[in-house]
């Protein structure tokens, strides 16, 4: 990791969160390139932070920008797409007032001491969304999630899933095993040693089993793997002091510091019982994402991720909110061999060394062995200053790397595979593209196989959506 000491000047994906995104409602939306595929029936659902100042004053983080979510339904008359800010209580009062009343994860509440204790945390609904049958959860790290319209994207309100306490959390990264019809979940309850909450429910989201475990000291758990029948943590060597978050008087993100003494703490739960199989420990390292985990024949669980060395990533993300990086946060896609009765690590290796984030599987490989990954990723030769701005698939087999090929100042969102349903085989990439030349974002449609060919579709979008966080996809 390395710190560049020169400013850079603003880079072009900087005009997607120039200013507050701009909601439109269900619109049609136009082909401008190809046909929309046959088979591709569902809805793309994005989320991430959209309004990055208010007042005249700016965000001291990007993960506290207000979400809004984009729906593209895709149906035998088209598609449509919707573009709405989650209404929550906090987002509400904001805009009533025209300026920030709360603090977020990288900033403390504006005003007297007194506010910020009153008021540490804005519920930012920001991070990703989980679609169930008859709702879209808006998902944050810390409280309960929001339930929208599937459809309209309306916001119904906080929804406890038939199981949560009060602003007890349910984290942004659930993991659905479509054979069994399970989802599993987790949140993170502050103190000096944090409570890990592990969630099952059933695929209404509705919460079957709680376990609930005790950590050591607070480390940031952002993502966590289902690997067959285990749910694995990794707890980073990342700790936060709490007392100065629990008074206000220092944000999250400023209270976090890397301490690789502690290493990286290894939990591994029976996904059935929800109890502890193992504890363990390994060397540090820092990840937001993990791609998937699987067990092999000879019991090993092997878990792929998106390796940090250190925590400098979270300043390069503090520092996307203004428009501008200087800071360099090289990752690597990473694989670890872990025997999940005794939670030692048996090799770690790294699978591709070029910085990328966001690695995912086809939805039906989740927990299982997958050919292939999906990831966000650097072209080759891109200079500093930039953000992620190419989309990749990594073939695990044959350890080789197939790029889009976007061209200059495009940048677009996670991949996100889509399953032909008329041919198992077969199957669609979809991205948002916020073209930097034109400053207008898009929606493009690979085939899955020929991620370096052109896009099958391209539509174009009513306004510009800012960079997001997490895609899911909901079968038509």
């Amino acid at each position: 990791m390395q710190t560049i000491d020169r400013k850079s000047t603003k880079k072009a994906w900087a005009g997607a969160i120039s200013q507050p995104a701009t909601e439109f409602p269900l619109t049609q939306l136009p082909v401008i390139a190809g046909k929309i595929p046959d088979g591709l029936r569902g809805t793309l659902y994005r989320n991430g932070a959209a309004r990055l100042e208010r007042g005249g004053l700016s965000v001291g983080h990007w993960f506290d920008g207000d979400g809004a979510i984009l729906a593209v339904h895709f149906t035998d008359a088209g598609a449509t797409g919707v573009y709405r800010y989650v209404q929550t209580g906090g987002y509400q009062e904001e805009t009533a007032a025209g300026k920030f009343l709360y603090g977020n994860y990288g900033m403390t509440a504006p005003g007297a001491i007194l506010n910020q204790w009153r008021k540490p945390v804005k519920h930012a609904a920001n991070t990703s969304v989980l679609a169930l049958p008859d709702k879209l959860l808006a998902l944050w790290e810390g409280d309960n999630p929001y339930a929208l319209d599937l459809q309209t994207l309306e916001t119904q309100g906080l929804d406890n899933l038939d199981g949560l306490e009060k602003k007890q959390p349910y984290s942004a990264h659930p993991k659905v095993d479509y054979a069994t019809g399970e989802i599993f979940n987790f949140g993170m309850s502050p103190g000096p040693n944090a409570i890990l909450h592990i969630y099952k429910s059933d695929l209404t989201g509705k919460i079957l089993k709680k376990a609930k475990f005790t950590l050591e000291g607070f480390p940031v758990i952002h993502d966590f793997v289902l690997a067959g029948q285990y749910l694995v943590f990794f707890a980073s060597a990342v700790r936060l002091n709490i007392w100065p978050v629990l008074f206000g008087t220092s944000s999250y993100s400023d209270s976090l510091s890397w301490q690789p003494e502690k290493g990286n703490q290894i939990v591994v739960i029976d996904r059935e019982t929800l109890s502890v199989v193992s504890r363990g420990e390994t060397e540090p390292w820092f990840q937001w994402h993990f791609g998937n985990g699987y067990v092999d024949e000879s019991g090993t669980v092997i878990v792929d991720f998106a390796k940090y060395a250190d925590f400098q990533t979270n300043e390069f993300l503090r520092e996307v909110a203004t428009g501008k990086t200087q800071t360099v946060a090289k990752t690597t896609l990473t694989r670890v061999q872990l025997n999940p009765q005794t939670g030692k690590v048996r090799g770690i290796e790294t699978l591709l060394d070029r910085n990328c984030e966001f690695p995912s599987v086809p939805a039906k490989n989740v927990s299982k062995f997958s050919p292939c990954s999906y990831m966000s990723i650097f072209r080759e030769g891109t200079e500093e200053g930039e953000i992620l701005n190419n989309i990749a698939r990594f073939d695990y087999q044959t350890a080789t790397l197939t790029e889009a090929d976007l061209g200059e100042n495009r940048y677009p969102s996670e991949p996100i595979h889509v399953q032909d349903p008329q041919n198992s085989e077969q199957g669609w990439i979809l991205t948002v593209v916020y073209d930097g030349n034109t400053d207008h974002s898009e929606v493009w449609v690979f085939e899955s196989q020929g991620l370096n060919d052109e896009p099958v579709c391209k539509l174009g979008l009513p306004s510009v959506i800012p960079h997001s966080f997490q895609v899911p996809w909901k079968p038509g």
